[in-house]
């Protein structure tokens, strides 16, 4: 700390020196140019020293001793500016007083000069700096585009040329506004629109590509990152203006394009009032806590305010996890994590006997498609009778909502984890006509990018192992969202509970998986099945070339979110539910794959098994 004191002052005492050596100059100059004398007489000594004093205090006050030399700019000359505007009437005035020997014409041709001599203190390091980075080390820097001609382009490429730490020469600029075509920016070309990227990154040698357009919509950010997804660059990009408020370094918020960029769709966005409303100052439990749909829950609802938030996971590795992230966020939150299964009833009621929760969210199920399949049962056990437990025990303790995650599998299943949320989502109509305190509703969303389970960690993995990158089939799509967009429905879903019905997202159109991942392979900077094979393996057990967001007897109905749809519940019979459940209790309990697979179908009649897997699981013991 008294090193870093010490620079400090060293560097103020050089400057208050070197502006008091600029003004002497600047005063024999002045008199050399106008009477060409350069004798003083001892009479002008007193104004000479006042003159002085004042022109450093006024300095001083304006912050000329506070500036950064490494990064002046044109605010700090407009200081220098200023700060000789206020000088020179000053100095004109202790001449008078004082009878100095110098008139106004001489104060105002001294401070001139002096203007000058305080500009080349200041910028000598940038010039200096400016120079060293044209003509020298060019070659040894690494070719750079930039695709954005606005602030934050101006920005990044005045960075990269400011500092001698960047590796980096920024060589042409890319914009679709035809105005700035074959301008200069910093010193560097504006070349052509998104359609030459490819073309001028081969022209001039390009390895490295900057998208700065963070005001852009999503779907040109999406179309410009195909494009340079075809280059071998690396390309980054910045993600918001807001993080360039910070003072710190743009280049420092520069980021590798994920395939979030390739989406092509806008961000679901949701009315926060109506989040607050039935958040705010409420008991909440979040079943599932500490996995990807529900630890993402947890931050969102801990940012609105909530009287306490309980975490209630089987893993506690998760939970942990969760719970520490969320304590240093909000130290001044009330969590409780506690750890216990779905499946246990009467842990699920101590935990709403102890908690007395207002607001439910349950996230907890079994979700892999491929190991349901092969355990059957436990699908049942977890994901059926856990969310039975749990909207029992909302019903019973009278919570004032209760939303359960559900899944666009659910519609017309061919797999054992879909039929098994379909189920969940019968319950939940089921109690939400039987209760008279509680609001249930089932939010269904389609595959979310960074969940467990999903195929980018999996691609990126087989990229960095050099590959090939498996994908089940040419021709499978699937709707895709992200954690944040995914959780932001389920509490906007929240406040429209109701009578039990199932909202869904409107998630734009579907992506091919194929292209996803060769999109991928390039954004890695390999090409397609030459540097990167794609492999293609076959269906996996319970798997669907495509999925749907609607039974065809739940219609749509819109809500206030026009990205949110309601399907009409499906009636449900109380007593063939019940039945039904008692049966494939004892059938699950005995591990009876046939028994739960008639009782699916008998329940969910659009289920389609799939005989290559679950046909061939444990057969039923005589």
């Amino acid at each position: 700390m008294k090193n870093i004191c010490w620079v400090k002052v060293r560097k103020i005492a050089l400057l208050v020196a070197a502006d008091w050596l600029a003004l002497l100059l600047s005063l024999f100059i002045t008199r050399v140019l106008l009477t060409s004398s350069i004798r003083f007489s001892t009479d002008e000594l007193p104004a000479l020293l006042a003159t002085s004093a004042a022109s450093l205090a006024v300095f001083a006050v304006l912050g000329y001793y506070k500036m950064s030399l490494q990064n002046a700019g044109f605010e700090e000359m407009l200081r220098l500016c200023f700060g000789t505007l206020i000088a020179t009437p000053l100095c004109i005035l202790i001449n008078v007083v004082l009878d100095g020997g110098y008139g106004v014409r001489e104060v105002i041709v001294t401070f001139l000069i002096l203007f000058n001599f305080t500009c080349l203190t200041r910028y000598a390091y940038r010039f200096s700096r400016a120079w060293r980075y044209r003509f020298k080390g060019r070659s040894r820097r690494t070719p750079v585009m930039v695709v954005g001609a606005g602030d934050a382009g101006t920005m990044i490429v005045r960075e990269i040329k400011a500092s001698d730490k960047i590796k980096l020469l920024p060589v042409c600029i890319i914009d679709d506004d035809p105005q700035k075509l074959h301008t200069n920016i910093c010193g560097v070309p504006v070349v052509g629109n998104r359609n030459t990227i490819e073309q001028m990154v081969q022209k001039h040698g390009i390895e490295q590509i900057f998208i700065a357009i963070p005001s852009a919509r999503k779907a040109d950010i999406s179309a410009i990152c195909e494009i340079c997804a075809r280059t071998r660059c690396r390309v980054q990009i910045l993600p918001g203006v807001y993080q360039m408020l910070s003072g710190t370094a743009v280049t420092n918020y520069m980021r590798d394009i994920n395939i979030n960029d390739l989406l092509g769709r806008e961000p679901i966005t949701i009315n926060t009032r109506e989040v607050f409303a039935y958040i705010e100052g409420k008991h909440i439990l979040v079943t599932g806590g500490g996995g990807s749909i529900g630890s993402e829950l947890c931050r969102q609802i801990a940012a609105h305010n909530p009287a306490s938030l309980t975490i209630f996971d089987i893993y506690e590795n998760n939970a942990y996890d969760i719970e520490m992230e969320l304590r240093r966020t909000y130290p001044y939150l009330t969590l409780r994590v506690l750890i216990g299964s779905v499946r246990d009833e009467r842990r699920v009621a101590d935990v709403f006997a102890q908690v007395a929760p207002h607001v439910v969210f349950h996230a907890a199920a079994h979700k892999h498609v491929p190991l349901m399949e092969n355990s059957p049962a436990e699908a049942v056990k977890n994901n059926v009778f856990g969310t039975y437990n749990v909207a029992k025990a909302a019903s019973d303790f009278g919570v004032e909502r209760f939303v359960m995650i559900s899944t666009d599998k659910a519609v017309n299943p061919t797999n054992v984890m879909g039929a098994t949320k379909r189920i969940c989502e019968m319950i939940v109509q089921n109690f939400a006509a039987q209760s008279k305190t509680t609001d249930y509703v089932a939010v269904r969303f389609g595959n979310v990018l960074g969940s467990n389970g999903s195929v980018i960690p999996l691609f990126k993995r087989q990229i960095s192992e050099g590959g090939p990158v498996t994908v089940t089939h040419k021709d499978i799509i699937r709707y895709f969202m992200t954690i944040p967009e995914a959780v932001s429905l389920v509490l906007q879903a929240g406040a429209y509970a109701a009578d039990g019905e199932v909202f869904v997202l409107d998630m734009g159109e579907p992506v091919k998986i194929v292209t996803l991942a060769e999109n991928l392979i390039r954004l890695s900077g390999y090409i397609p099945y030459k540097d990167i094979d794609i492999t293609f393996t076959g269906l996996r057990p319970g798997e669907k070339l495509f999925e749907e967001l609607l039974l065809d007897e739940e219609g749509m109905r819109k809500t206030p979110n026009k990205k949110i749809f309601i399907g009409n519940p499906v009636p449900v019979d109380n007593e063939t539910l019940m039945l039904a459940l008692a049966d494939m209790r004892e059938a699950a309990a005995q591990n009876d794959v046939g028994a739960i697979l008639a009782k699916i179908k008998d329940l969910v009649p659009t289920y389609r098994a799939d005989t290559r897997t679950v046909a061939g699981a444990r057969p039923k013991k005589e």
